[in-house]
C-alpha cells in the first residue's frame, strides 16, 4: 500500500497586530519552522499551514500598513523554507501573502517538493466581499473585506506532482463551491489541503460538513487548516483550530484542539483513493453535457 504521513500546522499569532510586519512575519516564520522540525521528527512527509500563516487575518480592516505584508515568490519565506524542505524530504504547502512582479497582490499558496524546488502555485479563487458589514468591533470607515487585499486568484486549477502524492489547494472560502474541488478531482488530486481562517459563527457549523462531503464526492483525502485564538484590536471573533484530515469515505482520520497551538498528523493510505474511485464510480457516472446552467453565470 501507498502509505504517505501528512502533517497539519494550526497556530495563534506570536507578536501583537501592533508590531510591524516584518516582525510578525519573522515571529510567525520561526514557530512554523519548528514545527517543521517536529514534524520531521514525527516522519511527516507533507506539510501544510494555515492561510496567509505568517501574518494576523487583517482582511476585516483597510489600513494601508497591511500592503507591506505582501511578499514575492522569491522573497524572505521561501528562502527559509525551501532548505528545511530539501532538508527533510517534506513536501510544505506555505500560504503567504504574495505581491507578484506587477505589484498586484494574491493570496497565494506556494507548493516546495521535497527537494525544495518551486512545485507550483495555487491563488485563492473565490474572494468574499462580505465580512466588513460584519465586523461591529471595527467603526465603518475603516473596515476591509478580502476584496480590499486580494484580486481573484488566475491560478486555475492545478495539481502538483510531488514526490509523495498529487498535491492540490484549495483555500478558505473556496471550499463552499464544489465546482473548484471537482475540478481538482478530475484532475487527479490524491490530497487537497484547504488553509483557512475561520471564525465562530456560521463556518463552524459547515466546518466538519463540506470538506468530508467534497471528499467523498471527489474521492480524495483532504486536510483542512484553521487558526486559533484572537487577534486584538478588531477581535472579529475567535479562530476555532479543529484542524483535521478526512479520507475518501468521509471519516475524520486526525482532528486537532479547537484552542490551541497544534501539529495535526495522520497517515493516509493512497490505495483508498483508487478504490474509492472505483467503488462509486462519481467521475465515471458524471453527466457534463447536463452542466450548461452550472458554468453560465445567473
Amino acid at each position: 500500500m501507498a502509505k504517505v504521513k501528512v502533517g497539519l500546522v494550526q497556530m495563534a499569532l506570536k507578536a501583537p497586530t501592533s508590531a510591524g510586519v516584518a516582525e510578525i512575519r519573522d515571529a510567525m516564520n520561526r514557530a512554523h519552522a519548528a514545527m517543521v522540525e517536529e514534524a520531521a521528527r514525527r516522519g511527516v512527509q507533507v506539510l501544510a499551514f494555515q492561510e496567509v500563516f505568517n501574518q494576523p487575518y487583517f482582511c476585516p480592516v483597510a489600513d494601508p500598513k497591511w500592503q507591506a505584508a505582501a511578499e514575492p515568490l522569491d522573497g524572505p519565506t521561501v528562502a527559509l523554507f525551501a532548505p528545511l524542505a530539501a532538508r527533510h524530504a517534506m513536501v510544505l504547502a506555505l500560504p503567504l501573502y504574495e505581491r507578484a512582479a506587477d505589484g498586484r497582490r494574491f493570496n497565494t499558496t506556494v507548493v516546495l517538493d521535497a527537494d525544495g524546488s518551486l512545485a507550483g502555485t495555487y491563488q485563492k479563487t473565490h474572494i468574499p466581499t462580505i465580512g466588513g458589514r460584519l465586523h461591529t468591533m471595527i467603526p465603518p470607515a475603516e473596515r476591509g473585506t478580502e476584496r480590499t487585499w486580494f484580486e481573484p486568484g488566475e491560478s486555475g486549477w492545478p495539481v502538483f506532482p510531488t514526490r509523495w502524492l498529487r498535491l492540490a489547494v484549495y483555500t478558505c472560502y473556496d471550499r463552499h463551491f464544489p465546482e473548484g474541488w471537482r475540478a481538482l478531482g478530475l484532475a487527479g488530486a490524491d490530497y487537497v489541503v484547504n488553509p483557512s481562517a475561520t471564525w465562530e459563527g456560521l463556518s463552524r457549523h459547515l466546518w466538519t460538513i463540506e470538506q468530508p462531503a467534497a471528499a467523498v464526492a471527489n474521492g480524495f483525502f483532504v486536510g483542512a487548516i484553521n487558526r486559533v485564538g484572537t487577534e486584538a484590536p478588531w477581535d472579529i471573533g475567535r479562530f476555532y483550530g479543529s484542524s483535521y484530515v478526512v479520507d475518501p469515505r468521509g471519516r475524520i482520520l486526525a482532528q486537532g484542539p479547537d484552542d490551541a497551538d497544534a501539529l495535526v498528523t495522520a497517515d493516509i493510505d493512497l490505495d483508498l483513493v483508487r478504490e474509492v474511485r472505483d467503488t462509486w464510480r462519481f467521475f465515471e457516472h458524471r453527466r457534463p453535457d447536463a452542466y450548461g446552467p452550472v458554468v453560465a453565470r445567473a
